[in-house]
């Protein structure tokens, strides 16, 4: 008898396995397209399709997801025009990517799944927004349109690459973008640059910083850089002092907000200038002022009630600069050559400069450059140099546009296109 129990439970158990191991696989299977529940993602992509016109590929770490998260609502819009989906190569990056967007996703590991899914499926356009190492894996098919669009407008060395030489069009913000590739690339083809401004900027975000009768200064550094040559940080030589020098006036709310890899630095004094400064806002805050250490949050949707921002060479200038040129605007300079600087960034010649001259005057100077503010005229000749004179709105329009044009254009010389499988394209 005992036997017997023994061999029922052990073929139910064998039947239980079974339907789990079939659930699983179903998972897997879901999981290549974005169904919430894949679980494993080692299969090959075959005859499995994915219906969109537009690929927008992300080969990186969750930790630049920074670079895609500024994108999404833009390609959401885009979407309701031609039909878009997330492609990733990190499955982290995949799984992270649900908190912050609807949009159809797909996690491929293999380099041949890659190539058979943009083969099999036909993909129109394939969208880069950062310089990953893995985006020639991508760009190693012929038939879709390879952009680039970045995941900024920025002054720094890193924002031109020699690897800008591999894509079919390289989608920019304005006249001073290709100046910048013009000045940094020898035999560049600069036929490849698309003005289209920063559509990234015409979204209408939810405010996210609250109102105050003080003078809202926003103190917004960068961090480090991968190297020396795109180190461009003031928090280890003036952030300290900067911040010291706005609390002393009562008149003003200072709001820190720094880039987020400057919260978690590799470089000591970058990190203990950040702790520093964070326990001389909380020690303000603790006698009842209303100044903010904000570690997190869309920085865009602050700007409507920051007053005057204080900030490095960097992305976080121009974007304030093209959704706010009213507004007052102070740059820092690490490397003490304002000639240089001029030329590297163009910016700081419409805002007064925080360097080693002027550092021991801070307390006095930031706050008269702020109230005086005599670079307004320079400010709005800066923003039509950046931006090509689109206003708010005008960007996303432009981009929607030139991505439609470059995808009728591929489509016409397609009849030379011999396909990588045997289909009726290439019969």
């Amino acid at each position: 008898m005992g036997h017997q129990l023994a061999a029922a439970f052990l073929a139910q158990s064998r039947q239980i396995a079974g339907a789990v191991s079939r659930s699983v696989k179903l998972q897997e299977a879901l999981g290549w397209i974005g169904i919430e529940n894949g679980k494993s993602f080692n299969h090959e992509i075959e005859d499995i399709p994915v219906e969109a016109t537009v690929v927008v590929y992300f080969g990186d770490e969750p930790d630049k997801l920074y670079q895609l998260v500024q994108w999404l609502p833009v390609l959401e819009k885009l979407h309701l025009r031609h039909r878009v989906v997330l492609l990733f190569r990190k499955v982290e990056s995949f799984r992270q990517i649900r908190k912050h967007t609807s949009l159809p996703r797909i996690f491929v590991r293999r380099f041949s799944s890659l190539m058979d899914l943009y083969e099999d499926n036909q993909y129109q356009l394939v969208i880069y927004v950062n310089n990953s190492r893995t985006n020639f894996q991508s760009l190693e098919h012929p038939r879709p349109v390879h952009v680039h669009v970045n995941h900024g407008e920025s002054d720094k060395l890193s924002m031109v690459s020699n690897k800008a030489k591999a894509y079919d069009r390289v989608f920019v913000a304005g006249p001073a973008a290709i100046d910048r590739h013009k000045a940094r690339l020898i035999d560049f083809n600069i036929e490849k640059l698309v003005i289209t401004g920063r559509p990234q900027l015409d979204v209408q975000f939810e405010a996210e910083l609250e109102p105050s009768n003080l003078r809202t200064i926003m103190y917004a550094p960068t961090w480090e850089g991968e190297n020396d040559d795109n180190n461009y940080t003031s928090v280890d030589l003036y952030g300290l002092e900067i911040v010291s020098a706005l609390v002393a006036d009562a008149s003003n709310r200072v709001i820190y907000k720094p880039h987020p890899r400057v919260t978690n630095s590799r470089d000591v004094d970058v990190r203990k200038a950040h702790e520093d400064i964070c326990k001389l806002i909380g020690e303000r805050k603790a006698r009842g002022q209303v100044h903010e250490y904000v570690p997190v949050g869309n920085i865009l949707s602050m700007f409507d009630h920051v007053d005057a921002l204080i900030t490095d060479v960097s992305s976080v200038g121009l974007d304030y600069l093209y959704l706010c040129p009213e507004k007052p605007m102070v740059l820092t300079d690490r490397r003490q050559n304002e000639q240089q600087l001029r030329l590297d960034a163009p910016i700081s010649q419409a805002c007064p400069i925080v360097n080693i001259r002027t550092r021991a005057s801070l307390g006095s100077l930031l706050n008269e450059w702020i109230r005086n503010d005599e670079m307004s005229k320079e400010r709005l000749e800066a923003r039509e140099f950046y931006f090509g004179g689109l206003q708010r709105g005008e960007s996303t329009e432009q981009f929607f546009d030139e991505i439609s044009n470059l995808m009728t254009e591929r489509t016409s010389k397609l009849h030379l296109y011999r396909a990588w499988h045997p289909t009726n394209e290439s019969s």
